[in-house]
């Protein structure tokens, strides 16, 4: 007998989401292929038999798990397959079932982050879910599915939400202002009261975005960041990058050469890329995952580019393009989610002059880049000129870093950028 327990897919989630059984329960299955979807709070993961067997289901389709727990077996020949999933057994794991929506309760039907998020866009119902016929909803399952309901604003006492900029350690979405919000009306519940069901002014957070929430919140609690910003004039860097674009069929913008430069840093700034192990001590980074924060208005992730320092330009613009294009799917898996020593968070919005990166926990350093914008400079000669330039800030653990090995960093990422390409300096 195999038992099959829930593996860990990240360090960040206590619990993940049973989405689906691919497997049926009593089936023969050989090793290798899929029995079950799990769902963490950024991605889907694909669980396989380690060997043949007959499936032995312990929990439903829809309860969370948690990491290590029992959730089936897979029976030798000539083993009993015990009674049916659901029913009590000696050995069983209690089920537990995941907060539902009322209207999934009452229809039985498990939808996936992803696909809620389409239902938002698309301003889907559930009667419309109802018509699948099926008891799991995915987002292929919603993509011929048109907005037939009443807006998303309207449906399910939710309002739309909106995209931010804002870096990994802020929202990513946030609700927007309403006209029943500016009207005179009942007071307001309490903000630390419980949710009452059924009251039509909550607005129920994503999986995503709760996870976010309890990045942040323990980033704020644990982590004593201080913050350093440095403007940086980025008018060469991208006309060299235009040119590497042609040259080199790739993407590539300022945010891929932040990305190569930063990774380029990990042997001269060790400190930066290391991981807090006590107050005593950190330990170091054998190669810089430099995690870029992605938002498409579906929630933010935090894909890694790994080994950025060693790897052509060529190929850490490939990857941030892979990034942009599964973001807008939503299938990230959790392997393109871990290994991040350090985190770039883009803000592309040309109005957003500044931001203020949170610090992930485990990380001591977190940098911001702002969308460049012309500016009036001071030349080498004295003149002005009008110049495209960014504001780069650095947030850092200042438990391990202080503001001049900052300040030096920085530095360093500005040297990078203002002499892309041949390395000279042009004003």
């Amino acid at each position: 007998m195999n038992e099959i327990r829930v593996p860990k897919l990240n360090n960040n989630d206590a619990a993940y989401l049973l989405v689906e059984w691919t497997a049926e329960d009593g089936q023969a299955v050989r090793a290798g292929e899929p029995l079950a979807v799990l769902e963490t709070s950024k991605a889907a993961e694909e669980l396989a038999a380690e060997e043949d067997g007959t499936l032995q289901r312990l929990l439903e389709a829809g309860a969370e798990c948690a990491p290590g727990q029992l959730i089936a077996r897979l029976l030798a020949a000539g083993e009993e397959p015990g009674l049916p999933a659901g029913v009590g057994s000696p050995g069983r794991e209690p089920l537990s079932t995941v907060a539902r929506h009322p209207a999934e309760e009452q229809e039985e039907i498990v939808v996936t982050a992803p696909a809620r998020l389409l239902m938002d866009e698309r301003g889907i119902s559930m009667a419309q879910l109802r018509g699948l016929g099926k008891k799991v909803i995915r987002r292929t399952d919603l993509e011929g599915l048109n907005r037939t309901g009443p807006p998303p604003a309207e449906r399910d006492g939710h309002r739309q939400l909106t995209p931010s900029p804002a870096g990994p350690g802020t929202s990513s979405v946030l609700p927007l202002p309403s006209a029943e919000q500016d009207a005179p009306g009942p007071a307001a519940p309490s903000l630390t009261g419980p949710a009452e069901p059924g009251d039509p002014t909550l607005i129920e957070l994503s999986r995503a975005q709760r996870r976010i929430a309890e990045v942040v919140e323990r980033s704020h609690r644990d982590i004593p960041a201080a913050f350093t910003v440095m403007r940086v004039d980025v008018t060469d860097a991208l006309l060299f990058a235009r040119q590497e674009t042609r040259r080199l069929r790739a993407l590539i913008g300022i945010p891929e050469l932040l990305v190569a430069a930063t990774g380029r840093l990990l042997d001269r700034f060790p400190l930066f890329f290391a991981t807090p192990v006590d107050d005593r001590s950190v330990r170091r980074a054998a190669t810089a995952g430099v995690g870029v924060t992605v938002d498409v208005g579906r929630g933010m992730s935090v894909p890694v580019v790994r080994d950025a320092g060693r790897r052509p330009l060529e190929e850490i613009a490939r990857d941030l393009t892979r990034f942009r294009q599964t973001a807008l799917n939503g299938t990230f898996r959790e392997s393109d989610l871990q290994g991040g020593t350090i985190i770039v968070t883009l803000h592309a919005d040309a109005a957003v002059v500044l931001a203020v990166p949170v610090v992930f926990p485990g990380q001591i350093c977190a940098l911001s880049l702002t969308a460049p914008r012309p500016e009036v400079v001071e030349t080498r000669d004295g003149g002005f000129a009008v110049r495209k330039v960014v504001n780069l800030g650095l947030a850092y653990d200042h438990r391990y870093v202080n503001g001049r090995e900052s300040a030096e960093f920085l530095g360093a990422l500005r040297t990078a950028l203002e002499t892309s390409g041949d390395g000279a300096p042009r004003r």
